[in-house]
């Protein structure tokens, strides 16, 4: 029976009067005057308990399933048969080696040996293929994901062989296999009476460095070491993951003693703190705080088939207005970098070099003219038909980021006379706007390494993102959905690098997204942490190299 930890109460006995203290500290934080963490806070800290926060409970860390599964803790519970590791690489994982057909069709993995999961039930080809039915079970659930539309069949000659095989050759299946969801390994002992996880899990059991070991709704979810792991075991044994929402909040908490670590930006952990704020905790010198390089782009996706922006002069339009190089120097304070393009240059296939939609008001202006949108006002929206010309732009309401970028995006459009509506909003509610298509732009950030831009551009033909309603209204919607499930199954090189600059060019000309920043994670941290990384992915975090001093 796992040790029930101490309640986050228990952790932070001495810190009660950190309600009565938050608006001033916010104001002695951003205005630097506050050095150092609040000692006495500090030094309740138990000694083997990292203390973090996310904005919600991670959930029921369901392998196989989406929000509200927070992503960072499917990777602490439950680990893929390869791994990607930095540069590209993959690497052995609970696979130890597997070998591809000529055809590219059949890969055949021999599993690591003496693999149990955290409850002690044995790692073996029947679990594997348990996971792989339950998967294929509900492929719709997936159908961003082409590799699990691309399985015919999973195969076990014996207990420590797997063959997958594929209906075609598919180029990224290594790559997918490494996501942390949704072919990662739950426990036989942990699925319904079903069998179909779809359902519920029994619990979160998997072969991880880490075990969630309690959760209390709206408070935090506490993980502990998984002693019987079968690889480098963490330092650290206990690590208390607390529900802060608000980036403020998070901000003095930390600066209160009462969390260790920052981490994570504005795309990733609802806004982990404020550019400003790290900024300030950066100069003050009391944490080490850092960026990591660029992992992925950030983004609005335009509604090309409702409301103003179905028209592509608005669009561009729209594109034309915002002076990027204000905003990297006003909002990002210079730590990220323009983006002009869907994807980084650094992404497979995606140095395309095309040609920016410069800062150009004037040529906004004319574009708006020549679509029939008149100005009426030096301060009101421009109308056409009686209607004005007005947008929502949704975000998510918790992320610090996301709302300055809005409020500056509102201001940019509304010189050009276009009145954007500011919609903020929980997490879950955006993505079901962005489902929907209740939106006319909204945040759809890529997805980094090694999501882009296969499986990026995979899940544009079905509706489980932003992207598919965004270019809905394209006259060439079919074709570019064609070409995409083309560039997925090519194995001529020379064919599939085509097809990319093909796909990426058509939606760059129809301005249907408005890049805004190739963005970087966020580290902070105190002095009793040390060995804090980066991830190869953007979407995990290495707690399992971490240690306490």
């Amino acid at each position: 029976m796992p040790i029930r930890p101490p309640s986050v109460a228990a952790l932070f006995p001495h810190c009660w009067l950190r309600a009565l203290l938050l608006p001033v500290l916010a104001v002695l934080v951003l205005a630097g005057g506050l050095a150092t963490p609040l000692a006495a806070c500090a030094a309740d800290a138990p000694a083997d308990t990292l203390r973090y926060s996310w904005p919600s409970n991670v959930g029921e860390l369901n392998p196989h399933k989406y929000s509200p599964n927070q992503m960072f803790a499917q990777g602490m519970v439950y680990e893929p048969l390869v791994k990607y590791a930095k540069g590209g690489a993959i690497e052995p994982c609970l696979a130890e080696s597997w070998t591809v057909s000529p055809d590219g069709r059949v890969y055949t993995f021999t599993l690591r040996k003496g693999v149990t999961f955290s409850d002690g039930t044995p790692f073996d080809a029947q679990a594997v293929r348990m996971n792989f039915e339950t998967v294929l079970a509900n492929r719709a659930s997936h159908d961003w994901l082409e590799l699990v539309a691309q399985i015919d069949r999973v195969e076990t000659p014996d207990a420590h062989t797997v063959r997958l095989v594929l209906k075609n050759a598919y180029y990224p299946a290594l790559q997918e296999l490494a996501l942390i969801r949704p072919v990662r390994f739950l426990s036989p002992s942990a699925f319904p009476p079903s069998g179909n996880t779809n359902d519920s899990i029994r619990a979160p059991i998997g072969t991880g460095p880490w075990k969630l070991v309690e959760t209390r709704k709206g408070e935090y979810d506490v993980f502990e070491r998984n002693d019987a792991y079968w690889g480098k075991k963490p330092a650290i044994r206990r690590i208390v993951v607390r529900v802060i929402p608000d980036p403020n909040t998070r901000l003095v908490a930390l600066q209160a003693g009462e969390l260790d670590l920052v981490f994570g930006g504005g795309g990733h952990g609802g806004g982990q703190i404020s550019l400003d704020a790290f900024d300030a905790l950066k100069k003050g010198g009391a944490y080490a705080a850092f960026l990591s390089p660029p992992q992925a782009s950030r983004v609005i996706a335009l509604n090309s088939k409702s409301g103003p922006t179905a028209d592509i002069a608005v669009r561009k339009a729209i594109l034309h207005a915002i002076d990027k190089d204000a905003m990297v120097k006003g909002i990002f304070l210079s730590a990220e970098q323009r983006a002009d393009a869907l994807f980084p240059p650094t992404a497979p296939y995606c140095d395309l070099k095309l040609a920016p939609y410069a800062h150009d008001p004037a040529r906004a202006d004319a574009l708006l003219d020549e679509a029939g949108w008149k100005r009426t006002g030096p301060k009101d929206p421009r109308m056409k038909d009686g209607k004005p010309l007005s947008v929502d732009l949704c975000f998510v309401g918790n992320d610090a980021l996301q709302k300055a970028i809005a409020e500056f995006l509102q201001s940019e459009l509304a010189r050009v006379g276009v009145r954007a509506n500011l919609i903020g909003e929980e997490e879950d509610a955006i993505g079901e706007r962005q489902k929907n298509g209740a939106f006319g732009m909204v945040f759809g950030d890529t997805w980094g390494a090694p999501y882009d831009p296969h499986s990026f551009v995979s899940s544009m033909r079905v509706p489980s993102h932003a992207d598919y309603q965004a270019q809905l209204g394209l006259p060439m919607k079919a074709d570019i959905d064609a070409n995409i499930g083309k560039v997925l199954l090519t194995t001529d090189e020379t064919a599939r690098r085509n097809l990319y600059r093909d796909i990426l060019t058509t939606l760059h000309e129809q301005a249907v997204y408005l890049p805004l920043t190739y963005q970087s994670s966020m580290v902070v941290h105190t002095a009793r942490v040390d060995g804090v990384r980066f991830g190869a992915m953007d979407s995990e975090i290495p707690f399992e190299d971490m240690r306490l001093k």
